[in-house]
């Protein structure tokens, strides 16, 4: 999330959250000074653009990029990219904060959070994507305009373009399962509960439980609500977004049922109160996580062979019908506006975008683009055909959703932190007052940004 400088003028009642954010600022600004991080474009004596791309600094998107950017420079030889990995001793947010105080942001990044969207836009600091006139063109044609409404700004511009996507679903060891005389995953909170009942055992026989239905990082960190309660309520919710334009609209009904699905799990000892330092899905002693496909290329990489797993959908409420909606986890792409070159910026984003650049997204990184027609480009048709868990993952991909682009994201999944862990975790008040406190502490933030 971003703050906005002393040049920019004051835009709160409150200014609790804005503090925060500039001691934040403060702090990664002198971190990213030393981090030999460039700024955005420049040309040099023979006329030749320079542009500055920074990219996740995970190893498989490294390569991709070197790759992509590599490829760029043979074939355009008057625009010149020169990509750097983020750097990863912060988060990208406080990296993208830091660069936006200094004013030293690439022209292009590909690692972009949507919740952070709209702090960078109020800031000026990121460039309207529909300026450019075949914006509508591409989104349509990449996305459907349906599925972009979610990146669409308060103001209605789009500063960012979604690249890829990790729908969150369950992974789920056969093995276990089977052992246990469990045939099919569970789809929904009773089923999970039931197959919880059997799975959760002593291993020892001494009545100290060391295996586990499934686990949750309980640590009170904001961004792992995504991939527990947030996940559960668009998949109870039908998809259903929990703020808009400036009102919280959040289905409570789905936030009790999520609230009190998660508080029978760590009622009933199925998932542990506790924090591993290591991957206890991969180490066999929980049979469920909700992930998305970035852990299939990790478990192929260094469990190949040795792990019999399923991936299936998240679990919903008993009542549930149709599709199941999942947390979406999705990276978008932004052009800042510190670039002298926001045309070729927007040329280079483009060919990241197309279609030979996503092949080598699924190929190199195993991840997945967002793209409407994903199944059915002939040209993946063989990598789904070689991967079909990662075809599972894409499947489900329509139904990702994203978090809300309203400002303050932070802060609202602080709260929902919170919420979940008094209610959820530790049992201290039910899920009715969980809910009503929850709803009436993100009214109060959203208040503020008025």
């Amino acid at each position: 999330m971003l703050v906005k400088g002393d040049c920019i003028p004051n835009y709160r009642k409150n200014h609790g959250p804005l503090l925060s954010r500039l001691i934040l600022v403060i702090l990664a600004v002198a971190a990213l000074s030393g981090c030999g991080s460039g700024s955005g474009g420049r040309s040099d004596k023979s006329g030749r653009i320079n542009l500055v791309y920074w990219a996740a600094p995970n190893p498989q998107e490294i390569q991709l990029a070197t790759q992509l950017v590599a490829k760029w420079n043979a074939t355009h030889p008057d625009i010149h990219v020169e990509m750097q990995p983020l750097p990863v001793n912060r988060s990208t947010e406080e990296v993208l904060m830091a660069a936006i105080a200094a004013k030293t942001t690439p022209d292009v990044c590909s690692n972009i959070w949507p919740g952070s969207v709209p702090e960078y836009a109020r800031a000026g600091a990121i460039v309207k994507l529909n300026s450019f006139p075949d914006f509508d063109s591409l989104a349509s044609s990449r996305v459907g305009m349906s599925y972009m409404e979610q990146f669409e700004s308060a103001d209605s511009n789009y500063y960012q373009i979604p690249w890829k996507a990790n729908p969150l679903m369950m992974i789920y060891n056969k093995k276990v399962f089977r052992q246990a005389g469990i045939t099919k995953p569970p789809l929904t909170y009773s089923e999970f509960l039931a197959d919880a009942a059997k799975l959760t055992y002593s291993s020892k026989g001494n009545g100290v439980i060391d295996h586990w239905m499934g686990y949750r990082d309980i640590r009170p960190v904001w961004w792992q609500r995504f991939f527990d309660f947030f996940a559960l309520y668009k998949a109870a919710s039908h998809g259903q977004s929990f703020t808009k334009n400036g009102k919280v609209v959040a289905d409570t009904q789905a936030v009790r049922e999520v609230l009190t699905f998660f508080g029978q799990c760590f009622e009933h000892d199925y998932f542990p109160r506790t924090y591993f330092s290591y991957d206890p899905f991969l180490e066999g002693v929980v049979a469920t996580e909700f992930v998305g496909p970035w852990t299939i290329s990790y478990i192929r990489s260094n469990y190949g062979g040795k792990l019999d797993f399923g991936v299936a959908p998240i679990p919903v409420p008993d009542n549930h019908t149709g599709p199941v909606d999942t947390y979406g986890d999705h990276k978008c792409i932004s052009i800042f506006s510190t670039t002298r070159y926001p045309l070729q910026s927007w040329e280079f984003v483009k060919y990241l975008l197309s279609e030979s650049s996503d092949l080598e997204l699924l190929k190199v990184a195993s991840q997945l683009p967002v793209r409407k027609d994903l199944l059915s480009i002939s040209e993946f048709a063989s990598f789904f055909q070689k991967n079909p868990d990662m075809k599972t993952f894409a499947e489900e991909a329509p139904y990702a959703h994203e978090v809300d682009q309203t400002p303050d994201q932070k802060e609202i999944f602080d709260a929902i932190s919170q919420e979940f862990e008094k209610c959820s975790v530790y049992n201290k008040i039910g899920p009715e007052k969980a809910t009503k406190e929850l709803v009436k502490n993100v009214k109060v933030l959203l208040d503020w940004d008025e």
